[in-house]
């Protein structure tokens, strides 16, 4: 996806080629995708099934090195309830906490991956309606960073959640929308924001949670926003995708309702975004162009004629529904795509 410095300049096309993009073949269609965190874990990735029926299936998948193969550990690889809509390792650098992987499907989910990566046991199941053993599906979730025993959670009953997962008790739950919520972020240790089918991005301060910020409507009524990436290295920014387009709106929530800037170089509905975990200016994108983008937002706040162009581009082999990047290994993106997983060397 870039160049690659490591490369010795007299090897193979082929060599440098296999060096920057590894495969996975998954026996089923991927949807949920992440990459593990811990720093004794490298290459490390969770998949999840998209298969329209009850039982689903969760990966734990590892590029080998040596071989140059992505593998899937039998042992870590467990049935799932639903399609998880997404998955996420513990936010644990140092390994300092148990190694722990979410899912959010009908509940939330949290498993345990023993020590010796031997197996996965479910750990908690938490449930934040309290009054029905009926649910309303969860849509996404986001996993603190600065305090990870917080995980936020949103729903189509048009609540977010947040979850206390070592004391498996709900801190706050607050009806954030008028509509569906369809993804959240955390932006700090009390602060988190969301997107909905009413348009909206919400900012909302765990201080006071009767009030929240409106920082961006979508200008068409009724226009849902899908997607939303609060960027970790310069929180004033953040991202969001609107349901069926092909741009990206970048927002300052400085500057409440208008765009920074909009993304609108791919050619179909974009599913998936992406901040650099290691730099405050560059962003990834995706999409049913099958393409993904890489982005210098650094000119954000000067008009450039024509609009701006991403600085890589990556075509996949179908449609890519899922982009992650990996904040240990700040060089690595993963996509998935039909049934596979690729990783890119960017």
């Amino acid at each position: 996806m870039g160049a690659n410095s490591d490369t010795n300049p007299d090897a193979s096309d082929e060599q440098q080629k296999r060096s920057e993009i590894y495969t996975y073949e998954a026996p089923w269609h991927i949807y949920a995708m992440n990459w593990s965190v811990r720093r004794d874990k490298k290459y490390r990735l969770a998949i999840a099934s998209l298969l329209e029926q009850y039982p689903n299936r969760v990966e734990i998948v590892q590029l080998d090195d040596s071989s140059g193969e992505i593998r899937s550990d039998p042992n870590l690889s467990f049935e799932h309830p639903y399609p998880p809509t997404k998955t996420i390792f513990i936010p644990d650098k140092e390994c300092q906490r148990p190694d722990l992987l979410a899912t959010s499907s009908d509940f939330l989910r949290v498993w345990r991956i023993s020590d010796d990566s031997s197996s996965v046991e479910l750990k908690s199941l938490l449930n934040g309606n309290k009054n029905s053993e009926f649910c309303g599906p969860l849509t996404s979730f986001d996993w603190n960073d600065a305090e990870p025993k917080r995980i936020g959670t949103s729903s189509i009953d048009t609540t977010c959640t947040i979850w206390d997962i070592e004391r498996e008790t709900v801190d706050t739950q607050l009806i954030a929308h008028d509509k569906e919520v369809y993804d959240i972020a955390w932006g700090g240790v009390g602060v988190f924001a969301s997107v909905s089918a009413d348009g909206s991005v919400r900012v909302f301060d765990l201080r006071d949670k009767e009030h929240s910020t409106i920082i961006y409507e979508s200008s068409e009524p009724d226009t849902p926003l899908v997607r939303l990436g609060w960027n970790k290295q310069d929180p004033r920014y953040m991202a969001t995708i609107i349901m069926d387009s092909a741009k990206v709106v970048v927002l300052d929530i400085r500057f409440p309702t208008l765009p920074v800037v909009e993304l609108q170089r791919h050619q179909a509905s974009v599913n998936a975004i992406a901040w650099a975990p290691h730099s405050s200016c560059h962003i990834c994108t995706a999409g049913d162009d099958s393409q993904a983008l890489i982005w210098d937002l650094s000119s954000m706040g000067q008009p450039v004629e024509g609009g701006l162009d991403p600085i890589l581009a990556y075509t996949a082999g179908a449609e890519i529904e899922q982009l992650q990047w990996s904040s240990s290994q700040p060089d690595w993106v993963a996509i998935a795509f039909s049934t596979k997983l690729q990783i890119l060397r960017v």
